[in-house]
């Protein structure tokens, strides 16, 4: 069995995704327990208790779910799809409640400005930070009010340096990955998460930047969130595991006996309301309780991982050169069979 570090993995023959590769353990760890490894970390000037961002979707981070997040130690990026940026807007809730938020192109300086007077994250929400509209208005946000900005989505690290220049302090890596997402059926555009992420973190050092990589789709489980943090990611954005849950806009529906929520993808018909340029799909999924729950799960999982590979700390695990490929029959071998 050979196995590989970052380099050889961004190397591959092929498009990598988190079913393909898994982390191997080589040294005799340190950790006694998984209660030894810290997960807190620093990102853009927030200290959270786990390096987790939920997605800016209207089934995803409304005015509940930003705050809890914040009170569990994450960073809630409220959604721009509904009445939620207005109710934080106009009852004057602060940074100690509500901490990220989320704009589109075309939101006026009435707006922006008041978010930046308290102090919020802004999260550019396109599809494609690869545009030049997204450059101007990073650069004139980041001009203008001084303020944290994220901005998204990029697939490779060939534009890195054009959006940190831009006054882009983040950047959402991934297109086409999310669970209810069609763009790369509609496009034919998209890379596999593991090497999306090691293309753009590889760009990253090479040129010295200091923008932060955001690992934006494709992560089902606590285990894909230790992948992506030991490949270099600074955090994780979440929608589909963090769907579903009490704090998530929108009502419980009972059907066939079982609890659901909706969830869609922020380019579905349900969002756009007009039938042009749909790249998201809608469905339900099965009601999970608190998101308390959903986060505690991810943090076990993440401390875990970083016992087995010997770390301490998030600096530690993403110092990890130490991975599998995984064959279609291995994947599917470490699966519970119920």
């Amino acid at each position: 069995m050979r196995v590989y570090t970052k380099k050889e993995l961004n190397e591959y023959n092929q498009s990598l995704t988190y079913d393909d590769v898994s982390l191997i353990p080589t040294e005799v760890s340190r950790i006694r327990s998984r209660t030894e490894a810290v997960t807190n970390c620093s990102f853009l000037g927030l200290d959270l208790s786990l390096p987790v961002l939920s997605s800016p979707m209207d089934t995803v981070t409304g005015f509940k779910m930003a705050k809890e997040l914040t009170d569990l130690g994450c960073l809630g990026i409220l959604n721009r799809f509904d009445s939620s940026l207005d109710e934080v807007i106009n009852s004057g809730e602060n940074k100690n409640q509500i901490r990220g938020v989320s704009i589109a192109l075309t939101t006026g300086d009435d707006i922006i400005e008041k978010l930046a007077e308290q102090n919020y994250v802004i999260c550019i929400d396109t599809a494609n930070a690869n545009n030049k509209a997204v450059l101007d208005k990073t650069e004139y946000v980041k001009k203008k009010y001084g303020v944290k900005i994220i901005v998204g989505n990029v697939a490779h690290g060939s534009t890195l340096q054009l959006l940190e220049n831009a006054g882009a302090d983040a950047v959402r890596v991934g297109i086409g990955s999310g669970s209810v997402c069609t763009t790369s059926i509609q496009t034919g555009i998209g890379l596999g998460q593991v090497s999306s992420l090691l293309d753009v973190l590889f760009a990253r050092n090479s040129n010295n930047l200091n923008i932060k990589v955001i690992a934006d789709g494709g992560i089902k489980s606590p285990g894909d969130v230790a992948k992506a943090i030991s490949l270099g990611a600074d955090a994780v954005m979440l929608g589909r595991m963090l769907s579903g849950t009490k704090e998530t806009p929108g009502e419980v529906i009972k059907y066939n006996g079982q609890l659901w929520k909706k969830y869609r993808g922020s380019a579905s018909f349900g969002v756009k309301m007009k039938n042009e340029f749909i790249e998201g799909e809608e469905t339900m999924v099965a009601y999970k309780g608190t998101v308390k729950n959903v986060i505690d799960s991810i943090s076990d999982g993440l401390r875990s991982a970083m016992s087995y590979m010997n770390c301490f700390n998030l600096d530690e695990l993403r110092k990890t050169e130490t991975y599998t490929v995984l064959s279609n029959s291995s994947f599917l071998e470490r699966l519970p069979k119920i």
